[in-house]
């Protein structure tokens, strides 16, 4: 027993001990979910919102989750709570704005979904948080949830892939 509780212990420690913070300003964002964070030392970051997923520079409502996403933290010093990166290089994190969670606004606001394909990856309180203002925003039909039948950035990420294949 006492070994178990040992590991279980080594288990819970390893996992937060992964978990870095950057701190910076927002010098830059890409779309809806992806921002470039500068830090003290001078140097960009690209960052994705980690646990969500932004509808595209092409979709509807592409263009007002990044304006969303700006008007929150364009030119603000942020915290980035990450873990890891993504195959492009990029910090996955939990964007934080004196101390309110960017992504979990973007969520709320129905302009990005909760990315349910990396949930496990997200705390559980996060996990639980994100899944419920997505409920909410399509209840109350907020932003991208006021179209009827709204295509998710993956679906049409993958549209998009199998057209460039299918064109000579």
């Amino acid at each position: 027993m006492r070994i178990a509780l040992w590991m279980l212990a080594a288990l819970v420690w390893s996992a937060t001990a992964a978990a870095e913070n950057l701190v910076g300003t927002v010098v830059g964002l890409a779309d809806g979910d992806t921002v470039t964070v500068l830090d003290a030392q001078k140097t960009q970051h690209k960052v994705r919102l980690a646990g969500i997923d932004a509808p595209e520079k092409g979709q509807p409502w592409g263009q007002k989750s990044k304006e969303s996403l700006s008007d929150q933290v364009f030119s603000r010093t942020v915290t980035v709570e990450w873990s890891k990166r993504d195959r492009y290089g990029r910090l996955i994190g939990k964007v934080l704005v004196d101390g309110q969670d960017a992504n979990l606004v973007q969520v709320s606001r129905g302009l990005a979904w909760h990315y349910k394909a990396y949930e496990r990856e997200q705390s559980p309180e996060d996990r639980g948080r994100y899944a419920a203002a997505e409920i909410e925003a399509r209840n109350a039909r907020q932003g991208l949830w006021s179209e009827p039948a709204p295509m998710p950035p993956w679906d049409y990420r993958k549209m998009k892939r199998a057209q460039g294949k299918a064109t000579p």
